[in-house]
């Protein structure tokens, strides 16, 4: 998978689910990392 599509999914994936700035980072990456295993 392209990395560009990977940092997008995984910013948009943070924003909905992260809550507030540590959380959406924690999110972004965990989300980063599987679609990376892909």
């Amino acid at each position: 998978m392209n990395s560009f599509f990977k940092t997008l999914i995984a910013g948009y994936s943070a924003k909905k689910l992260g809550g507030g700035c540590i959380g959406m980072i924690i999110v972004f990456l965990i989300v980063y990392f599987l679609l990376g295993k892909l």
